[in-house]
């Protein structure tokens, strides 16, 4: 058996517990190995990080590709405001989206010769969340001062679309122009399910509450799409956009930087390659009959990471969730409005239950800040040790996380726990350790007997299909 892959350290945020309560990984157990997505599907894709050449070779990428932008627009004596998003910095500990962050900003200096240019960084519901980014990666001091986290609840702009008023947050758009830097990994795709993935955060993290709640409580994920696309495309945001610079990522890592002055150009792009990176291991996990799920990274409970795959998703993958003709309402959100009611049961009987494969849920280091009671009552779960159930207890978002869940005291015997209950010994640790996976030697067997069978059957039926839903043809995909 390998070794398992090193875990996402823990860290200091005021939505998790202090690093040091962190006192073992569940990585840490004899019974745990890994697995290389390479091992799994051969066709996956080089990544340039994690590399030998380390965090540099982002910062080649990126000057290399933004050389062929077109910056003429933005002259020297115009403001310059970097648009990020806080789950960049979620991504194999946020360096390459900090080093992309950076290295955009230099070459726009150096190309349109002005230093006015400063970052601003948006936000779900942890309001102070990417404050705490900008400073543990220096983004204040390389911007000299000139840093923004912003959050749906600051003052907003009125922004007049082919729909009508919606609303952007003001610090966004108080710039002559406006650069768009963000990631391709899918995340959150039973929200976007893959459509205009690179234009969502126009209507998510640089957009007010009223707007972004399309996605959440008013529209429903499917429906909510097209509030991005209207904020996008309309004249006041047009009159601002100079380009977008996006880490192009897959399962098992960084694989290039892509930018353009076109982001529908870059979009369709970027639709074709995530269907093609993650579609093979998302598959693979739904193949999973049974499996105890670790919790063992620095996000809130549904953002946990494993082979570039967040646990909202494997909650999921009893369905696909890039087949749009699929249940349109996906079945694991906690937004009881969009899919369940009142009493914890779906809306309609065409929404299938969460994936039954879970027997288990050990959360051993995941944060508070995003409502995450609905998981907790749709799988048994234990809490490793009191100051994390304390921590849930005082989140406004999670009061009633913990009458779902039991506290164990040390992570032993909440994996002695789980193992006796589940009668199982397949583990899936969501730790957001690159280039693969840490699991249990059992799933791993499973999952290298299951991975050729799913590699053929998405390359021959679920990515033609998935194409052609999107109105791309598969003839045209390499």
């Amino acid at each position: 058996m390998r070794k398992p892959f090193i875990p996402m350290q823990p860290r200091k945020s005021q939505y998790g517990v202090p690093p040091e309560f962190v006192t073992k990984r569940m990585a840490d157990y004899p019974e745990m190995t890994s697995l290389l997505l390479k091992e799994l599907f051969p066709d996956t894709p080089d990544v340039i990080f994690p590399s030998d050449k380390g965090i540099e070779a982002v910062k080649e990428a990126a000057e290399k590709v933004l050389e062929n932008i077109d910056m003429s627009k933005i002259k020297s004596e115009d403001s310059v405001n970097i648009c990020a998003s806080h789950h960049g910095f979620t991504l194999l500990g946020g360096e390459p989206y900090a080093e992309l962050i950076r290295t955009v900003r230099d070459v726009i200096e150096r190309k349109t010769g002005t230093k006015n240019i400063r970052l601003r960084a948006g936000v779900g519901l942890r309001f102070r969340e990417t404050e705490e980014y900008i400073k543990s990666f220096g983004l204040d001091k390389y911007f000299q001062g000139k840093v923004k986290g912003v959050a749906p609840i600051d003052e907003g702009i009125a922004i007049e679309t082919e729909i009508g008023t919606l609303y952007g947050i003001k610090a966004i758009y108080d710039a002559d122009w406006v650069v768009h830097v963000h990631n391709s990994d899918v995340r959150e795709v039973h929200f976007h399910r893959q459509v205009d993935r690179a234009v969502k955060p126009f209507g998510m993290s640089y957009a007010r509450i009223e707007t972004r709640s399309t996605y959440h409580q008013n529209l429903g994920p499917r429906g909510a799409n097209f509030t991005a696309r209207c904020i996008f495309n309309s004249d006041f945001v047009q009159s601002k956009f100079a380009f977008a610079a996006f880490l192009n990522m897959s399962p098992a890592g960084v694989v290039n930087v892509d930018a353009d002055n076109n982001l529908f150009a870059l979009n369709d792009r970027l639709t074709v390659e995530g269907l093609k990176y993650y579609g093979k291991i998302m598959t693979l996990l739904g193949e999973i009959d049974e499996c105890i799920i670790g919790l063992d990274f620095p996000c809130p409970v549904p953002y946990v990471f494993a082979a570039g795959v967040i646990y909202a998703n494997v909650v999921g993958a009893n369905g696909d969730l890039f087949d749009l003709d699929e249940c349109p309402m996906p079945p694991y959100t906690w937004y009881t409005e969009a899919a369940y009611g009142r009493n914890g049961k779906p809306l309609l009987d065409s929404i299938p239950p969460i994936n039954s494969a879970i027997k288990m849920v050990v959360h051993n280091y995941a944060w508070g800040g995003y409502p995450s009671a609905f998981f907790a009552a749709h799988t048994p779960t234990i809490v490793v040790g009191r100051e994390q159930a304390d921590l849930m207890n005082k989140d406004s978002q999670n009061l009633t996380y913990m009458e779902h869940a039991v506290i164990a005291d040390s992570l032993d015997t909440a994996m002695k726990f789980a193992y006796n209950v589940t009668k199982t010994d397949k583990v899936l640790i969501f730790d957001g350790a690159g280039a693969g996976l840490n699991v249990s030697s059992s799933l791993a067997e499973l999952l290298k007997e299951k991975a050729p069978v799913v590699s053929k059957r998405v390359d021959e039926e679920l990515l033609p299909k998935w194409l052609k839903q999107r109105g791309i043809d598969p003839n045209r995909v390499k």
